[in-house]
């Protein structure tokens, strides 16, 4: 039987949506969020998978949610951690408290979570997938929070994949603004999102079906010659100019 995907942050947005796609193709996947009830509804409208009620800054809660998707067999194929933050403030206005909470729920949640699953997925042979953004390498006003923690990320990223080769492949992907419950408190003015989009060589903000499809492709034997990768779906922000 193929072992399941664990999906933190799977009852909404991108998580959701990759979810969507794996069990589209067969993939069994348990579902990890902190909400109960969306993370059940998110469960339900896939027909009812497994699922985990979990905090990720409880590193009890993440060890004991891996147990539970890794089952009797203690096998997973992958891990998916679409858990983030968007922290948007000038550097004169950020606390060391927005800094570690930050750092905390992107980059040392994401590390504890592979550090718990390890085993199963080295049993499986597994693959994980982490999220970073366009701003970790590219300098964005207003960012110095997120970018320095999904900087790290990127960093955990490549560092993770030497640890766990060649048994458990890391890769990461880096995607641009996205229409999620995420990104609603910037993309709900529509003046402001045409502005951004704009500012993209393909001209229009991301969809969560669009980030699905990388880390999908990143989970699968597709991408089995891949690991340490920070593969970038932003529309082309971060590495393409266009005239005017």
């Amino acid at each position: 039987m193929t072992a399941s995907i664990l999906i933190f942050g799977g009852s909404g947005g991108v998580g959701q949506a990759l979810a969507k796609r794996l069990r589209a193709d067969g993939t069994p996947v348990h579902l990890a969020a902190r909400d109960r009830d969306r993370l059940a509804a998110a469960a339900a409208g896939l027909g009812g998978v497994p699922y985990s009620a979990c905090d990720v800054l409880d590193a009890a809660a993440i060890a004991a949610t891996v147990s539970d998707a890794a089952g009797a067999e203690g096998r997973l194929g992958g891990l998916a951690f679409c858990v983030g933050s968007i922290v948007l403030k000038p550097l004169k206005r950020a606390t060391a408290a927005d800094f570690l909470a930050a750092f905390h729920l992107n980059a040392v949640a994401a590390a504890l979570a592979v550090q718990a699953a390890e085993p199963a997925l080295r049993a499986a042979n597994g693959s994980v997938v982490l999220f970073s953004t366009v701003a970790a390498g590219s300098g964005f006003p207003n960012h110095v929070v997120i970018a320095a923690a999904k900087g790290a990320v990127e960093a955990l990223t490549r560092s993770l994949a030497a640890d766990l080769a060649p048994n458990v492949r890391v890769n990461c992907v880096a995607p641009s603004l996205l229409q999620t419950p995420l990104a609603q408190a910037i993309t709900a003015n529509e003046t402001m999102a045409k502005s951004i989009a704009a500012m993209h060589p393909l001209p229009r903000l991301g969809e969560a079906d669009d980030v699905a499809a990388a880390a999908a492709f990143l989970l699968s034997p597709d991408s089995s010659w891949m690991t340490g990768q920070v593969i970038a779906v932003d529309g082309g922000r971060s590495t393409v100019r266009t005239r005017g």
